[in-house]
């Protein structure tokens, strides 16, 4: 029993160690910053910056309703077509056509 105690205090010891290497590193990232390469001046990036935001839209693509499109066909023709095809049998019904 005594032996199960002491193999649970050192692997509680090494966990210990090993969690306080893997945080030893600095809170904020420094070593990670990206150094700044650029030629442009403040006021260039500026300039560009309110350009941009001054012709951006806003909303997502897709979310505004498209305007209905103008037919050149009258409501009762294309009823008719879609009789008269009914009627033929020449209209598809269901997913699976034959071949």
């Amino acid at each position: 029993m005594k032996s199960s105690k002491l193999f649970a205090v050192a692997a509680l010891t090494a966990l210990t160690a090993f969690a306080s290497v893997a945080q030893a590193d600095e809170a904020d990232g420094s070593q990670y910053a990206a150094k700044p390469t650029t030629q442009r001046t403040r006021a260039e990036v500026q300039a560009e910056a309110s350009t941009v935001s001054a012709t951006r839209d806003n909303r997502p693509a897709g979310s505004f309703i498209t305007p209905p499109l103008a037919s050149t066909v009258d409501r009762s023709v294309v009823h008719a077509q879609a009789v008269q095809r009914a009627h033929a049998s020449e209209a598809h019904r269901g997913e699976a056509s034959v071949m």
